[in-house]
């Protein structure tokens, strides 16, 4: 392939890397305007990768760089799902950084280079290339998540994020390790054939690698029993920074495990199902239980998003073309769930007050009846009520599941989804038939107002019509640079 058409493939990771050389620099010379000018750049980058993504999407699917990056639609769909929550998550925090004066170029600068981490861990076609977009997207997030200096919650939440966050990439790393050991390359479609002809030893070390790999996907992913970061460093984070950590990463994360499990390790199906299928029991109970006790909002969005992704999980396991979809359906879902949920929060946060315990909601149908009323929409899409887009996303992936013959975790995670309605109900019965702690009225800038509404009517609009974002999912597989189901 030519220098040219490699140029070509990876235009919008080039794009964005340049635009942040570029922010960084313009903000250094423009003091009076430089949180004004480093948002509007952010966003503005987002905006034309996003084009350029949509425009260069190969649907053939190719490789460039001597094989390390793969342009295929699968990772353009989860680029552009980045893309979107990055844009959201930087519109609804922008006001509550400012009240905080938290408002700061680097903010918009970190929240960039993890963009672009996430960006190369979807296209990467390589072991290395995808360890390096995964320590670039989780440097970023650490400091991210210790932003507020002056926070004592958050500074210890930025520190225990990185200890936890640096062993799990060294396990993951280990993980690579003892793949390349064993096949002799760290090129995903160069594993993927050493598995013919491969003696016992070889194979003994490759199981043992993959051990090693899941516990990394599993820690990124936040699902048990590598979950013991999630709450606390929800809940320390300042919320514009849950916004971010609650999303994209997910959408990210999700593609490191298809291009690790699908990709490179299919021949080893039988292996990682079953690790994956009590990582996704544990994550499924847990969260659940662990959320009916929360008081805090934060905390038991977090809960929940373990429980999550331990349904996405059900799909990977499923190891089908049905199951991968599915999976790819629930992630874009939760993260446009999760956005609107955390973006209450922030509407609701004022400055001086955070709206971080669940009784910040009492009375929120009196005080603002619009807002109550997406707020309901997120709850009962959480909750994967019908005729929310969260039932049919669960829907899909228990369908997948028992396709695959596990009958019994599909059992137990339709009987985990009665015990989760619990706490989604309980948001709900807060804001409609309790009194509220205050009654001032809610006061939010007008594009986070509009932006919120867009987003908590598009989960409701998306349960109506699911058919569309999943066939998206469904032919973005049946594209997919690797041979779905090995």
């Amino acid at each position: 392939m030519s220098f040219v058409s490699n140029l070509y493939s990876a235009t919008a990771e080039i794009f964005v890397a340049s635009m942040i050389l570029a922010i960084m620099l313009a903000t250094a010379f423009a003091r009076g305007i430089a949180r004004s000018l480093a948002y509007s750049l952010a966003q503005l980058t987002l905006i034309v990768a996003t084009f350029i993504t949509f425009f260069t999407l190969n649907t053939g699917g190719e490789h460039a760089f001597s094989n390390m990056f793969v342009h295929d639609v699968p990772g353009g769909v989860l680029k552009l799902m980045v893309y979107l929550s990055m844009m959201i998550a930087l519109l609804y925090g922008r006001g509550y950084l400012a009240e905080r004066k938290l408002d700061r170029p680097e903010y918009y600068l970190l929240a960039l280079l993890t963009t672009l981490g996430m960006m190369v861990m979807i296209t990467a076609n390589h072991l290395l290339v995808l360890y390096v977009g995964l320590e670039m997207m989780s440097l970023a997030l650490y400091a991210l998540v210790a932003f507020d200096r002056d926070a004592v919650r958050s500074t210890e939440a930025g520190m225990k994020y990185f200890v936890l966050g640096a062993l799990a990439s060294g396990l993951l790393l280990y993980g690579m390790s003892m793949i390349y050991g064993a096949t002799g390359s760290l090129e995903i479609g160069e594993v993927k054939q050493a598995f013919l002809g491969m003696d016992d030893g070889s194979m003994k070390v490759l199981l043992f690698g993959l051990v090693f790999v899941v516990a990394g996907i599993s820690f990124k992913l936040g699902v048990a029993p590598f979950h013991m970061w999630v709450p606390d460093v929800y809940q320390g984070s300042p919320t514009a920074v849950t916004l971010i950590l609650s999303s994209a990463p997910k959408i990210a994360a999700f593609a490191m495990a298809m291009r690790l499990l699908a990709g490179a390790l299919p021949n080893l199906a039988e292996h990682w199902q079953t690790m994956l299928l009590f990582v996704a029991a544990a994550s499924i109970m847990l969260g659940n239980f662990a959320a009916l006790v929360q008081r805090s909002i934060k905390r038991m969005l977090a809960y929940s998003g373990i429980s999550h992704m331990g349904f996405m999980l059900l799909g990977l396991l499923s190891n089908s073309e049905a199951g991968y979809s599915s999976a790819m359906f629930y992630v874009i879902v939760y993260a446009l769930m999760t956005l609107a949920a955390f973006g209450m929060v922030v509407l609701l946060s004022r400055d001086g007050f955070e709206a971080e315990s669940i009784e910040d909601f009492r009375g929120l149908n009196r005080r603002n009846p619009w807002f109550a009323l997406l707020m309901l929409f997120v709850m009962f899409s959480m909750a994967g009520i019908p005729f929310f887009v969260g039932f049919f996303a669960k829907l899909a992936v228990l369908q997948a599941v028992i396709e695959a013959g596990y009958l019994w975790i599909a059992v137990l995670a339709v009987v985990m989804s009665v015990v989760g309605a619990f706490y989604y109900l309980r948001v709900v019965k807060l804001m409609y038939f309790d009194e509220p702690i205050v009654n001032t009225s809610i006061k939010a800038s007008s594009e986070l107002q509009l932006m919120l509404s867009i987003n908590g009517i598009a989960v409701a609009l998306l349960g109506l019509m699911p058919g569309t974002l999943l066939k998206c999912c469904e032919e973005a597989m049946k594209a997919a640079a690797f041979a779905v189901g090995g």
